[in-house]
This record gives structure tokens, sequence and C-alpha cells, in this order.
């Protein structure tokens, strides 16, 4: 009788540091992260940008679960730009909606996937969308954010029967982030993965920033012409150069 293969357990990513939250560095965020989900082993991605770090200082479960996740990408190009000029640190930034389509893309038949998050309609069509790329996907649910207490107990049961291997949230930040450090128990050798507004582009419903700009540092002004009641949000970016320079020199909270 020939022995089972032992799954490779990869090496632990490099780990740098923004305000005292982690950022994992690696030439192959996908490849490092499906090496750990067919090694039998679970986890939470969180792509981080400048406005999670702000938001991190006054919501401690929120920086708690962040230092705990298991991968966190730089998304941001505050925090990209932090480390090249301030730690002076190459580090390249990496959209969490670029991640998440390389990881639909070198996903196998036998790996399922879950979207979770927005208005009903919304999960369906962004899955359809990629099934339309991808035929051989395997989408497991498309399930819209609007559910009711038995909807949701519902959902949740249906989640730990099927045992997904990638699980997509886009309820917003940081909503979809402690929803999924609560629900993890349910699945825990799945990648869940927040996704923030990423269903919306997928599906169509939203434009992402032309590429010179995303290649530029100014996906966030794109946004805001799209959005332009996000400008308070914005506020974060100028507080963010201020505290991270400031929490390096021992002004902490």
């Amino acid at each position: 009788m020939v022995a089972s293969p032992v799954p490779v357990i990869p090496a632990p990513l490099q780990k740098l540091f923004v305000m005292g939250l982690p950022v994992h560095r690696s030439v192959d965020y996908v490849g490092w992260l499906l090496q750990v989900l067919r090694s039998g082993q679970g986890g939470h991605v969180v792509t981080l940008n400048a406005e999670m770090c702000v938001q991190s200082e006054t919501n401690a479960d929120f920086r708690q679960l962040i230092q705990d996740a298991t991968l966190v990408i730089p998304d941001g190009a505050g925090v990209q730009l932090y480390f090249q000029w301030v730690q002076r640190q190459r580090i390249k930034r990496y959209p969490g909606i670029e991640f998440s389509v390389d990881v639909l893309s070198r996903l196998q038949a036998t790996e399922s996937v879950v979207f979770y998050g927005g208005k009903p309609g919304l999960a369906t069509a962004a899955a359809d969308s990629w099934q339309a790329k991808f035929p051989e996907l395997n989408v497991a649910i498309a399930q819209h954010g609007y559910l009711s207490e038995l909807e949701q107990i519902s959902f949740q049961q249906e989640l730990q029967a099927l045992q997904p291997s990638v699980i997509f949230v886009g309820l917003g930040v940081p909503r979809q982030e402690m929803w999924i450090a609560k629900h993890r128990h349910l699945c825990p050798q799945a990648m869940w993965i927040g996704v923030g507004g990423s269903f919306d582009i997928w599906a169509g419903n939203k434009e992402r920033a032309p590429s010179w700009m995303c290649n530029n540092n100014l996906e966030w002004l794109y946004r805001l012409y799209q959005e332009p009641w996000r400008w308070r949000r914005m506020l974060a970016l100028p507080k963010f150069v201020w505290r991270s320079i400031g929490y390096d020199l021992g002004w902490r909270r």
C-alpha cells in the first residue's frame, strides 16, 4: 500500500508593520495562499489600506483581527508609499480586487467558491460573470447580504454543510472582517476573503479606474469621482500619513 503524500506547509511570509499592524511581503501571494489551502488549512485574508489602519485605532476588535489574520496584503497606495518613503522597504501594492481575481483564476475544479454580500442579485451577477470567463469555476453559493435572522441561520448551515474552499465576503469594511472573524469556525479549512465593493465591479454595475490611474496610485480619486459622498472617508488619507509617522516616533494611543 502506497502512503499518501504529506502536504507541504509553506514557510511563513516576511512580515512588516505599519501602525503596529502586520503586512506580509511576497512575490506570489496567491501561490502561498493556495499552498496553505491545499495543505488542509484555512485562514482569513485582509487587504489593508490607509482607512483601515486609521479605523483600527478606535476599534480594538477590528485591530485585533487584522493582527490575527492569516494573510495581510498591502492593498492601498498609502500603505505602499509608507513602506517605500518612510521605512525604505520595497513592497508592491496588490489591490484586493486583483488578488481575488487571481485566486479565482487559479482554483481547481474541485475547489468550490462562495460569493456572499451586497444587494439582492449582486452576488449572483458577480458569480455569473466569472462563471462565463472560467467555465470550470465551481460556484457553491451566490448569496446576497440582506438576510433575515432565519435566512442568516439557514445560510450559515448551508456553508457548514458544503465546506467550500474559498469564501468571498462583500459586506464593506469593517463589517465584512468582523463577520468573517465571527463565522470562520463554520468552515475552518476555507480561505475567507473580504472583497469590499468588488461585486459591483464584477457584476458590471460600476467601473474600475482606468489602468493609468491605478498604476499611478490615483484609484482613490476615480472612486471619489464616482461616489462624491466618499469625501469624508478620504480624510483618513492625511490622517494616516500623520499617524503612521507619529507611530514610528513613539506617539502611540
